[in-house]
Parts: C-alpha cells; structure tokens; sequence
C-alpha cells in the first residue's frame, strides 16, 4: 500500500472533468481523493509542481517489449522504465515475442514477470492466430482467461479474410477488442519504404497507401458485419483516414490510433538512407502527413500511440534494405507531439492530454485517463518548457533507435505516479 500523496501547487489538466486550473491533487490508497486529513499531510509523499502540468498517467495502447525471446533488444523492466520517464503508467504490450503469445503459458510468464520487474501497468495481448502466421484461430477465451486485455497479430495481420471474420465472432462473444495493424502482404512485400517519388529517386521497393487502405476497409467491413470491435493501430495513409471517417459515421464500432512519427515524418527523411526512420507502415507523404492531424483532431482518429518497437545498434547498423523496421518512442512522444500538435497551433494542451491519456483509456474500458475522485493514481507531471538533448546513454530503453537521438527537445516528463506510488522522479 503506498503512502498519502500531496502534488501541491501544479497546473492540473484533466479533460474526463473539464478541468483546467492551479490545483493540489491528493492520492490515498492508490486512488484520487478530494483531501488528505492533517495527519496524512504529514506523512505525505510531496511533489512539488509549480511551474509544472499535472495530469492523468498516459496510456500507450500499442508497444512492443520483446520479452521472452528477445531480452537484448527491452525486457518488462527497461520497457517499464523507459515508459515512466516518458509519462506512461500503463502500457499494452503486443504479442511478437518468442514464443508468440499465443497460449496461457506464455501470458503467464510475462504475467509474472510484469509482477517482478514492471513498475508500471503492463497489460499483455495474445494472438488472433497459432504463431502469429494467420492461418488457424488462437484459443481466444483461454487466452481471455489468462489475462489478455486485447488480441492481436501485430506488427502483422491475418490475410485470409475468413480468419480474421472468425477472430471478430470469437473476439466479440468475450468482449475483447482486436487491435489490427492493416497491411496487405502481397503488395508489401521486400518494400522497405513508401511508394512514391522519394522511393523511385532512391531506388528502394516501396509500399503503397493501397496496402494499408485495403485492409482498413476490411476491418471496417467485417467489423460492421459481425458487431465487433476493431482499433486500428499505426494509420499512416490519408486515404485510409477518409475510409475510418465514413465508417464512423455509419456507427461501425471502431477506433484508430496514429504515431508520433506519422504525424511529424514525412518519407524524404529516409534521403539520407538512415535506417532509423525505417518504419513500418512507412513514413508517407506531407499530404498523408496533413490527413493524419486532421483526422486526429476531429476525432476519426482517437488516440497517439507510440509503437515502440526497439532493436539494438548492430540490427540497424546495415544497408537500408536489410535494416529492421521500427523505432523505440515511449520517452520522446510527449516532446514531439508537443512541438508538432500544440506549439505549431493545431491542438490545445487539453486536447493532447486527450489523445495520450483518456481516450486510448477509454478505448480499453480502463479506470484510467482521468483525475476523478476515487480513480486509480496515475498520475503524469511534466514540464512543457524543459529542455533536453535525446542521447543513447539518457535513455531507460535498452535500444536507442529514436528518429531524434542528438536532437534537442522541449517538453519533459519529471514524475510518473502509478496506484498512487511515485515510480519515476522524486519526492520533495
């Protein structure tokens, strides 16, 4: 059981409750009270915020935490880690490790090993399909019964169209949500960036937005066919934007997610062949990039996610082609989004809050993203105007393979309080 909490004298920043205002928050027992007694006061863990935003902990709903199997690149406790210093106090991780999530056994291990090592919520994913390979249904309620809080094949997605109409029906009689990462493999295949003008001057095979429009408006389909819900996870594609739009507004039981770096990259960043902006999907056009936002801010998409997807240096010391795909972004997607949606004028402050915290939250059905009375304490103080140079020996993240390592960034998280115990930062 943690101590009373007294955050005293921050700018409190809670958009479940429309509240916007110098305030003191209080936490007792792991949840949010209205005031702590004279007794407990005195007793307090004590963060002073002044000068300081304090809002809901944030909420990543796509992160990749490589353990087992793969514990060079993250475990559960550097994930974890990396995760409070970014403001994230809880995180779902995907089921890409080895072996595959796809069984009681493997979610009871990294169960046990979020319990010893994670010091932030870690809510693990199964498998729609046997080993993430597409072709037979993972044992969706054994996996619900496990622990999971969602299932997915991601980074990938089944191909086979009965499959994935089958994983909706078995999803929806458990209520559990399918995160699908739209990508049609046979036009991906060997492409290791987007198709387009960049990708023809640089002769790299590219991937088109088709790829990904395809198989979004399947989601969406087989969605409003069976009543079962799908988010979609990293949109990168303006086209695929438009078709979530039309799909929202025929009641189709969808939600969609975009990354920091889709909403800031454009593709001509890979010009210099750094395999660091080796994504997938891909970094697309300033148009895609535009479409992003927009559709961000009028709610076709609901949430930032980070898609921290870490590899250590050797992976990605190679030719572009052979260089994995992905990039860690856990400790930098406060700054970034903060350059990008709030100082370029596109969003308000509460309005990112929203998109980090209480939304993805909501998403999930969690008793997070918010401030109200009687919550979970999780809590996130950061200072917007702090600046910090992103450098590979700073980062919690085992892997430093950040599109903006030895940029300058201004935006910094200085606590992370989960259950109401200040798990990164210190007390005054």
């Amino acid at each position: 059981m943690s101590d009373p909490l007294w955050i005293r004298g921050g700018h409190v920043i809670d958009p479940a409750n429309d509240r916007d205002e110098e305030s003191d928050v209080f936490a007792m027992e792991g949840a949010i009270v209205d005031n702590l007694s004279e007794e407990d006061l005195s007793s307090a863990q004590v963060i002073d915020a002044a000068g300081k935003i304090v809002c809901p902990g944030f909420v990543d709903l796509h992160a990749h935490f490589r353990e087992p199997g793969q514990s060079h690149k993250e475990t559960i406790g550097t994930g974890s880690r990396a995760a409070a210093a970014g403001g994230y106090t809880t995180v779902v991780i995907m089921p890409d490790v080895t072996p595959p999530a796809d069984n009681a056994g493997v979610i009871q291990y990294i169960l046990d090993a979020v319990a010893k090592n994670g010091q932030i919520n870690v809510l693990p994913t199964g498998c729609m399909t046997q080993e993430r390979v597409g072709e037979n249904l993972a044992p969706i309620g054994s996996l619900k019964q496990a622990g999971v809080v969602a299932i997915t094949d991601s980074p990938s997605s089944p191909q086979n169209n009965e499959i994935m109409r089958r994983t909706l029906e078995y999803a929806g009689m458990f209520d559990l949500l399918i995160l699908d990462q739209c990508r049609d493999s046979s036009l991906t295949e060997a492409a290791a960036m987007h198709e387009g003008p960049t990708s023809l001057r640089l002769g790299l095979q590219g991937s088109p937005r088709v790829a990904e429009d395809l198989l979004v408006s399947r989601a969406t389909l087989l969605s409003s066919l069976t009543g079962s819900r799908v988010h979609l996870q990293s949109i990168s594609s303006g086209s695929a934007v438009d078709i979530i739009r039309k799909a929202k507004s025929r009641g189709v039981k969808v939600s969609a997610e975009v990354t920091p770096h889709h909403l800031t990259l454009i593709d001509e960043a890979i010009s210099t062949y750094d395999t660091r902006y080796k994504i997938n999907p891909p970094l697309r056009e300033e148009s895609d990039r535009q479409a992003l936002i927009e559709g961000l801010l009028d709610g076709t998409i609901d949430c930032v996610a980070t898609d921290h997807e870490p590899h250590v240096d050797y992976e990605k010391d190679v030719e572009f082609d052979q260089a994995p795909f992905g990039v860690i972004g856990l400790e930098t997607a406060l700054p970034v989004c903060l350059e990008t949606l709030v100082r370029r004028d596109a969003a308000e402050l509460t309005d990112l809050i929203r998109f980090l915290s209480t939304n993805p939250a909501g998403i999930l059905g969690l008793d997070k993203g918010t401030l109200s009375l009687g919550a979970d304490a999780d809590i996130t103080i950061f200072d917007p105007d702090e600046t910090w140079r992103v450098e590979s020996d700073s980062l919690e993240s085992l892997s430093a393979n950040s599109p903006w390592l030895g940029e300058e960034l201004q935006g910094r998280v200085t606590h992370a309080v989960v259950d109401g115990r200040i798990v990164y930062g210190s007390r005054d």
